[in-house]
């Protein structure tokens, strides 16, 4: 019984720093003025290689369009599982709020948040904003390339 219980207390030692070690972000994607239909927008993860991570979220629900979200696409090739929150595509002018967790080891170590923006009928823009996941940058405006006005993450 005893080597059991130190068992499990070593296990559970070992695994709870996994879970218990992340960070609540709260990602603000504006939108500017560009007369369109509602953009689609995904939000992901690249590692200090710009290897694919993870999907934090994608805006818009057909599934049609996210061939035209191409820097994710390229970076997420060959991904058997794409699973990210999903919510309705964003339109011009609007704010996209999104609230996730973030391992506190992705922090200050090299991590990228990246956002895709394609709207039917224009341009798509890959990699509309790269935004150097650290501490120092939270809170910091960046501007994106075509659709994004605003972007910013507050940890």
């Amino acid at each position: 019984m005893k080597k059991i219980a130190t068992a499990l207390v070593l296990t559970l030692a070992l695994a709870a720093p996994r879970y218990a070690m992340a960070r609540a972000v709260t990602i603000k994607t504006s939108l500017k003025q560009f007369g369109g239909y509602s953009a689609y927008i995904v939000l992901y993860l690249t590692d200090s290689h710009g290897a694919y991570v993870k999907t934090i979220w994608m805006a818009g629900g057909r599934p049609y369009y996210y061939r035209h979200l191409g820097g994710w696409q390229r970076a997420a090739r060959g991904r058997a599982n794409l699973n990210g929150i999903t919510g309705a595509s964003v339109g011009a002018g609007e704010t996209l709020t999104v609230r996730t967790d973030i391992a506190d080891a992705m922090i200050n170590a090299g991590y990228t948040i990246h956002a895709d923006v394609a709207s039917e009928g224009m341009m798509e823009s890959a990699r509309d904003i790269s935004a150097p996941l650290t501490s120092k940058d939270s809170g910091h405006a960046f501007s994106g390339r075509a659709y994004i006005g605003h972007f910013s993450y507050q940890m």
